[in-house]
């Protein structure tokens, strides 16, 4: 079970084909119900989604020899055919992935492979070499941005190599204040195991409860308390990588001139390179206190400049979060609150934890002021922090309900954030129009630095038609808007397949032609991972 903080892994699987716990699905609040036609119009009900064991997916490509090679590694039991197994590792869970996994017929890897150490991967890797299968390296299978997706490539199979059976506290260094983590520890489980000798790693992403410790740092995650505690890849000290030419142990020291940072080539990587079986990571003492503000501005222009303020004066909250006049409206009708539905204006939360709360408070208070922000006391802050990893679970609701729902998120400078988020708005907005629907689009800021901050897109819409097809035309006009815009194609989402079409736009030609030396270098037949993050060259 689950506390409040998630600091426990959850006991049941993820939903197969929806997030999270089956026995935690909600249905909409009523006030949300009420809202929806008048938001998107007339929303027509989806039919019946298609039950588990009538899914439908290709006949294994994997012969009897290339199972037994890799049951001789990790244990015939840890060697998985079955159907159930390969539509659980059949992608990720981005509203694509979950509207794929409704249909009859689905794509899958052939088999799921599940390791239980460094070594196992390491011989993992050499079989897949020998015998010509991509291999696909999946942790608690939390992408949204296509990182999962069973592509073979040109390869003659594919396996997903599941690292959870790769779980556990391997050292703690309380005099340094570093902890090794196995890469399948879940995100509760890690809280658990370092709690239990009062200490924690404090990242908590939406995806917290399933994602993995090797999932953070493949995709350069940041978690809610970032602005206390920085982005997961500043966490993280060390790392060790399993590739098909040879293995890696980096991270020698906190501090090295010792040529360029082959640390932070994996973090973000998502794959590609190579297989990150351990990561070593900082640590703190858990908080002994917490404490709960929100504020409320007359628009988010004036919420966006609070934020500003505060990340450049630092020693600020450990969380602080924008959001704007929409988000703070659907997130009164969540709790009831329809009456104020119309009530304009945009919301801060703000927590607080560790030393010196309340110098810190007072000081953020100050500038939040200077912005024109009001103080509405913990209530709200509270509701966030209770329910801050449940918002997939009213996705689905929505799914169900009919109602496309989906995300996305950028980021830039403080000088371009209006700028950015009015590109964006408005390449959504025409483009679901022009695929017939009205949309309603709602924007948060969760991640603040000295010189800009994120921005993450939260959009509703009526599509009635092939909402597969729809929204890949849309989110391309997104990420053409983003880059033309000055923003990133993924401030912490990754890159995934879904946006390696737009990397050599943000990077350049010459950065496309290093990620590309370097995957050469160290998985020269190009197995792990094909068509993630760098599209695969016409051989």
């Amino acid at each position: 079970m689950i506390d409040e903080d998630g600091r426990v892994a959850e006991d049941a699987p993820m939903r197969w084909n929806g997030w999270g716990d089956p026995a935690k699905e909600k249905d909409l609040p009523r006030a949300v119900r009420t809202l929806l036609p008048l938001l998107l119009g007339r929303i027509r009900r989806p039919g019946p989604a298609v039950l588990l064991p009538d899914v439908v997916v290709p006949a294994s490509a994997l012969t009897a020899e290339d199972l037994a090679a890799f049951g001789a590694v990790v244990g015939a039991e840890h060697v998985d055919v079955s159907l159930e197994s390969r539509v659980r590792h059949a992608g990720g869970r981005s509203t694509p992935d979950l509207l794929r996994r409704r249909t009859a017929h689905q794509d899958a890897p052939d088999a799921i492979v599940r390791a239980g150490s460094h070594a196992d991967v390491v011989a993992c890797l050499t079989i897949a070499v020998e015998r010509d299968l991509a291999v696909i390296p999946f942790g608690g299978g939390t992408s949204v941005v296509g990182a999962l997706d069973p592509e073979r490539g040109r390869h003659r199979g594919v396996v997903s190599l599941d690292l959870r059976r790769m779980s556990g506290l391997i050292a703690l260094d309380e005099i340094s204040g570093e902890a090794t983590l196995a890469a399948g520890t879940t995100g509760p489980d890690a809280e658990a195991l370092l709690g239990a000798r009062g200490y924690e790693l404090g990242h908590y992403p939406q995806s917290f409860r399933y994602a993995t410790i090797g999932g953070f740092a493949a995709a350069r995650s940041s978690g809610q308390n970032s602005a206390g505690y920085g982005r997961f890849e500043t966490m993280v000290t060390g790392i060790r990588v399993a590739t098909p030419t040879g293995e890696l142990d980096l991270g020698r020291s906190p501090g090295s001139a010792a040529g360029p940072d082959l640390v932070r080539v994996f973090l973000g990587s998502e794959g590609i390179f190579g297989v990150i079986t351990e990561v070593r990571v900082r640590v703190h003492p858990v908080p002994r206190e917490r404490v709960f503000e929100a504020w409320t501005f007359r628009d988010f222009a004036s919420g966006a400049d609070g934020l500003r303020r505060v990340a450049q004066h630092g020693g600020g909250p450990t969380v602080i979060r924008l959001s704007d006049e929409a988000e703070t409206a659907v997130s009164l009708a969540q709790v009831g609150k329809i009456g104020r539905l119309l009530a304009k204006g945009a919301s801060v939360i703000t927590v607080y934890e560790g030393d010196g709360i309340a110098e810190r408070r007072a000081r953020t208070a100050e500038l939040l002021e200077q912005s024109g922000g009001t103080s509405s006391g913990q209530g709200a802050a509270e509701d966030w922090l209770e329910g801050r990893f449940d918002g997939p679970y009213l996705r689905d609701s929505l799914l169900d309900a009919g109602v496309f729902c989906e995300t996305l998120e950028t980021g830039t400078t403080w000088s371009n954030l209006q700028g950015l988020r009015d590109a964006v708005e408005r390449a959504l907005r025409e483009g679901f129009a022009g695929e017939g629907a009205k949309s309603y689009i709602m924007c948060h800021v969760s991640h603040v630095y000295p010189t800009g901050g994120s921005l993450y897109f939260t959009v509703l819409a009526g599509l009635r038609s092939e909402p597969l097809e729809a929204w890949q035309r849309v989110k391309s006009a997104v990420n053409d808007a983003i880059i033309a815009a000055g923003g990133t194609i993924s401030h912490h989402h990754a890159v995934g397949r879904d946006h390696a079409g737009w990397l050599e736009q943000e990077i350049g030609e010459t950065g496309v032609r290093i990620l590309r030396a370097i995957k050469r270098e160290l998985d020269p037949t190009g197995i792990l991972n094909p068509g993630a993050v760098i599209a695969e060259q016409d051989s």
